[in-house]
C-alpha cells in the first residue's frame, strides 16, 4: 500500500486533496481507506511534512470545509507535545510491557489468548480480520484501531501494553506518542475514567454491514492506573556554531532535512535506524524495510547537500565523528521514543522544528483545549491563514 518515497507521498496527497473537505468529513469513520488520506506513514517519519499537507488542503478548500481533516493532522502534533511534557509515561509503558511479556512466559492461558489475538484466531470475525490486515499491510483505519483496542482490552481482557506493542511492531505509522496515548485513552487511563467501548451496531454501520460481532463486552470499566505525572519543561533547541565543522545525523523521526540544510553545510552525514528498538520482540520486517527505504529516498533527494553518507549505529557514531574530524553533530530534535532512547548521552546538537516548538506548548491539557489554538497555529505557518 505504501511506497516510502517523497514522490509517492506527494502523489497520495494530490489524489486526496479534492476529497479532504465534505467527502472526508462525511465518510472518514467508515472502515474504508478510500475516504481517508493514507498519509500517516509519511507524516510519521516526515517524509512529507505537516506544513506541506496543510498548505495543500487549505489551498483547495475553505478552513470550515477541511476542519475535520486539519484537526486530525494536529492530533498527532498534540499527542507528541503532550508526551514530551510527560516522558515518564513512555518509561512506565516500557516497564509495564516488560512485566506483561514476563507473564506470557509463565501463564500458559494468557500466552494462548495473546497468540490468538496476534494471529487473528480469536473467533471474533472482525477482530481477526483486522489483526491479519495489520500484519499483512502495516496499516489499519483509525476507527478499526479503536475497535480493535477496545476488544483487546475489554472483551479479550489482555494487558493493554501487549496490544500497544502489537501495533507498534506492525504499523508503518507506529508512533510512540500517538500509539501509547491512544491505547491509554481507550483503556480509560488517558482521559481518566473515560473509556471507549466497541459496540456491534457501530461496527456494523461503519463496516457497511461486513461485520456485526457477537459476544463483545457490554461494558468498559476503566483500568486502574496512576494519575498523570506533573508536566515537565518542553525541549528547546541547542545552540550550534554555523561555522564549525559539522556532521548531520538523520533518524527516522525527520526525513525532510531541508530546513536544517538551510542553516548548515555538513561535511558528512550519518543515518541511524532504530526500528528494531520499537519493541522487545521482533519488529515486523515490513516496518524496517519501509523506514530503510524512506531513509534511502531521503539521501537520494538531498544527496548533493549531505556530503558522504554512511549508515551508523549508536555505538559507531563517535568513531564516525572522529573520522571526519567533526566539531559538532546536528540533528532534528528526537521526541520521546526509540531513537531518543538509543542515542541518549550522545553529544548531539538537537534542533526543534518551528512547527513543533510553536504547537507543543499548547498540549498541556485535553485536545479540545488544544484545538482552540489551531487557527492561530495555522496563521503562523508561512503563507497560510484561516481568516
Amino acid at each position: 500500500m505504501f511506497t516510502p518515497t517523497y514522490t509517492a507521498a506527494l502523489e497520495r496527497l494530490h489524489a486526496f486533496v479534492p476529497l479532504a473537505g465534505r467527502d472526508y468529513a462525511a465518510k472518514r469513520n467508515f472502515d474504508d481507506t478510500a475516504h481517508v488520506s493514507n498519509l500517516s506513514p509519511f507524516l510519521r517519519h516526515r517524509i512529507i511534512t505537516e506544513e506541506e499537507v496543510l498548505r495543500a488542503v487549505l489551498g483547495r478548500h475553505s478552513a470550515q470545509a477541511v476542519e475535520k481533516f486539519v484537526q486530525e493532522v494536529y492530533w498527532r502534533t498534540y499527542w507528541k507535545g503532550w508526551l514530551e511534557m510527560r516522558p515518564s509515561l513512555w518509561t512506565a509503558y516500557k516497564a509495564e510491557l516488560g512485566a506483561a511479556l514476563n507473564r506470557i512466559q509463565t501463564e500458559s492461558g494468557l500466552r494462548q489468548d495473546w497468540e490468538a489475538a496476534c494471529t487473528g484466531t480469536t473467533g471474533i470475525d472482525c477482530f481477526d480480520h483486522w489483526a491479519k490486515e495489520l500484519a499483512e499491510t502495516g496499516y489499519l483505519h483509525n476507527h478499526a484501531r479503536m475497535w480493535f483496542a477496545s476488544i483487546w482490552i475489554f472483551t479479550l481482557r489482555l494487558p493493554w501494553t501487549l496490544g500497544a506493542d502489537f501495533f507498534l511492531r506492525h504499523l508503518y505509522d507506529g508512533d510512540p506518542a500517538s500509539n501509547t496515548l491512544s491505547w491509554r485513552w481507550v483503556a480509560g487511563l488517558q482521559t481518566i475514567g473515560k473509556t471507549y467501548l466497541a459496540r456491534p451496531d457501530n461496527i456494523e454501520k461503519y463496516t457497511n454491514g461486513r461485520f456485526r460481532p457477537s459476544g463483545l463486552a457490554p461494558h468498559a470499566a476503566p483500568l486502574d492506573g496512576a494519575p498523570h505525572p506533573s508536566r515537565g519543561p518542553l525541549p528547546v533547541s541547542d545552540g550550534f556554531d554555523p561555522g564549525a565543522r559539522t556532521g548531520l545525523l538523520l533518524t527516522e523521526e525527520d526525513l525532510s532535512p531541508g530546513w536544517l540544510l538551510d542553516q548548515i553545510t555538513p561535511v558528512a552525514t550519518a543515518t541511524i535506524q532504530t526500528t528494531r528498538d520499537r519493541s522487545p520482540l521482533i519488529t515486523a520486517p515490513g516496518v524496517s524495510r519501509f523506514v530503510a527505504d524512506a531513509m534511502a529516498d531521503c539521501v537520494s533527494r538531498f544527496g548533493d547537500r549531505l556530503g558522504p553518507v554512511t549508515s551508523e549505529t549508536p555505538d559507531t557514531l563517535a568513531d564516525w565523528a572522529n573520522a571526519h574530524d567533526l566539531e559538532q553533530i546536528i540533528t532534528s530534535y528526537m521526541p520521546v521514543g526509540p531513537p531518543a532512547d538509543a542515542l541518549v548521552g550522545q553529544p548531539l546538537r538537537q534542533i526543534v522544528r518551528p512547527y513543533d516548538s510553536t504547537a507543543w506548548p499548547y498540549a498541556t491539557h485535553g485536545f479540545f483545549r488544544f484545538k482552540e489554538k489551531i487557527p492561530a497555529l495555522i496563521g503562523q505557518i508561512k503563507g497560510l491563514s484561516l481568516a
